[in-house]
């Protein structure tokens, strides 16, 4: 593969010039059996690269445990950019935003409580040089300096809106280096941020998505005569639980992206196809209050959710023909999609009677949090005796994100961290009565100081005025379901309670789990964990790729944390509803 050069004033492969025309494609949001489909379908829109960011927090669950198969076999993902032509732009954070959890740092980190991440602190520093010793040995033979697709790599990510320590990236980039990485480096920031976010000696890079010569403008009054590239050109946006479903108008976003390649400049555009945050991996945003990402990252891209060309591919498609030899394939078509069908729940699990099969409690004086659980995702459920009954008034010290707590089994409220809610009243029915408190984490920060968010109950805990000890923390990952009990139910079945039943496929395909009348919680099929449900919106259907089902029946579960709906029905359909697009 030929070896791209940032010296002079334009980008150039092998001496001849070379313009990036990118899109952002993250393999951890995909299902590993579609990565060739949506590959094939960034090259026939035009496009000669595609982004992909590297999550930290999947490759390393825990400390000295790395993972690189299946879905997170970056290599092979790499291997399939190159048999497809495709440059890559490769960004390995450690810190990628992206809207995922934390920021794709991994949560093990918060069990120091001093670290400061995206610093110089020895043990965040240590981390990160461990994770790179394993991840970048993966990735040499993939760099174009050794024939492989990887055109460039990311130092950090957008650090210039988090600090403007120099010192802390040039140790990143030294690392880099250090590992064998000897293609160009680069940084990517804000307009009002490149001054802080880039790092001498290291090709600067611009993100915005709109106004693209005021954008470009920017980075060229930093470094003259430097190539441009807008690493991330936003052609879409992120949706959050209880707003509304973003969308941008394509003629609008393609108007815009023909300004940007009008000046000469190469472009990365984020995102060509978003993907889905599947299981528990969204990420949120906390500006004085807390807001969690959905589970889809449709993101309003090139290709939707499900792969399928949209408004906006076909009219980039005719923009990138201007600027690159337009393509002689034809553009792809949608592709299948299982009929419209009904399941049937018919099976109950409760969540509270199958404890022992879903983690082991860990007794403390106080409430522990997720990360001195050594979890990362899911739930924690907190028990603890009340001492005597009568009026009783419970206050925490903080709720990260949702506690629904029960006394001796049934509900009396729930507290909610985006409401900054830390305290509730209820009646104790008899001395010696059990509270309990089930928290989800809802997803870690991903942006800005609020990184450092430990996940759980924070105490102390008090009751009526006086700190309530002698709890146990019981953590409930759900990576494995099973082992639940399981049994035939009629009638309504109040929550916390797995629900489950099978469905028929003649030959799998694509399809959206639809769950009206449900009201929280989250879904497998086939024990792939599907993502979150919430009635609150917009999103209203979770995204099920076709490699997750098999011909013949097909097993359904659905976790609904409060009641649900006498029906107890889904229905999988073959279109989504993302939600409005109006407040």
């Amino acid at each position: 593969m030929p070896v791209l050069d940032t010296d002079g004033g334009e980008f150039t492969l092998d001496g001849a010039p070379f313009r990036i025309l990118s899109g952002g494609l993250h393999y951890f949001r995909i299902h590993p059996d579609h990565w060739t489909d949506r590959l094939r379908k960034a090259r026939l829109m035009g496009l000669n690269t595609v982004e992909t960011y590297v999550p930290w927090n999947l490759h390393q669950p825990r400390p000295g445990e790395f993972r690189f198969d299946g879905g997170l076999d970056l290599p092979a993902f790499l291997d399939l950019a190159a048999a497809e032509g495709l440059h890559v732009l490769l960004r390995p954070g450690p810190y990628i935003c992206a809207e995922w959890e934390g920021g794709g740092l991994p949560s093990w980190l918060l069990t120091d409580p001093g670290v400061r991440l995206r610093s110089n602190h020895p043990g965040y520093l240590h981390a990160v040089e461990g994770w790179f010793g394993a991840l970048l040995p993966r990735v040499l033979d993939r760099l174009a300096t050794r024939g492989g697709p990887v055109l460039a790599v990311q130092v950090e990510n957008e650090y210039g809106a988090y600090g403007d320590d120099t010192s802390h990236l040039a140790h990143l980039a030294e690392l880099l280096r250090q590992h064998g990485v000897d293609v160009p480096l680069f940084t990517c920031d804000q307009p009002g941020d490149l001054a802080r976010g880039a790092l001498p000696g290291t090709l600067a890079t611009v993100n915005f998505g709109s106004r693209a010569r005021q954008g470009l403008a920017a980075l060229d009054a930093l470094r003259p005569g430097q190539p441009k590239l807008c690493a991330e050109f936003w052609i879409g946006w992120f949706d959050r639980w209880g707003g509304r479903h973003v969308v941008r108008d394509a003629q609008d976003a393609a108007r815009e992206l023909d300004e940007l390649l009008a000046t000469g400049a190469s472009v990365n555009l984020y995102m060509f196809h978003g993907g889905t945050n599947f299981g528990f991996t969204n990420g949120a945003n906390d500006k004085h209050t807390y807001r969690p990402t959905v589970t889809s990252y449709d993101y309003d891209s090139p290709l939707d959710e499900a792969g399928d060309p949209t408004a906006k591919y076909h009219a980039f498609r005719e923009v990138l023909a201007k600027y690159a030899p337009p393509m002689a394939e034809p553009a792809p078509a949608a592709g299948p999609k299982l009929p419209a069908a009904t399941v049937q729940l018919t099976e109950s699990a409760p969540l509270l009677a199958d404890l022992p099969v879903l983690g082991t409690a860990v007794p403390a004086l106080r409430p522990l949090t997720m990360e001195e659980l050594g979890q990362d995702f899911g739930f924690v459920l907190y028990k603890a005796v009340l001492p005597a009954a009568g009026p009783a008034l419970l206050e925490v010290g903080a709720v990260a994100d949702r506690a629904q707590v029960f006394v001796d089994g049934q509900p009396v409220g729930v507290l909610e961290r985006e409401n900054h809610e830390r305290a509730i009243a209820f009646h104790v029915p008899r001395a010696g009565a059990v509270l309990r408190l089930l928290v989800e984490n809802q997803g870690r920060v991903n942006y800005g100081e609020g990184l450092h968010d430990r996940k759980g109950l924070h105490g102390p805990v008090l009751l009526n005025g006086a700190e309530l000890t002698g709890w146990t923390s019981l953590p409930l990952p759900l990576d494995d379901l099973g082992e639940l009990s399981f049994t035939g139910t009629a009638g309504p079945v109040p929550g916390p309670v797995f629900h489950r039943g099978t469905f028929h496929v003649d030959e799998p395909a694509d399809t959206f789990l639809h769950l009206p009348g449900w009201t929280k919680g989250n879904a497998w099929v086939n024990g792939f964990p599907l993502g979150r449900h919430w009635s609150r919106g917009p999103q209203c259907s979770l995204y099920v790729p076709g490699p997750a089902l098999r011909p013949g029946p097909n097993e359904l579960t659905v976790l609904e944390l409060h009641a649900a709906p006498s029906h107890r029905t889904a229905r999988l359909l073959p279109h989504p509803d993302l939600g409005p697009t109006e407040e």
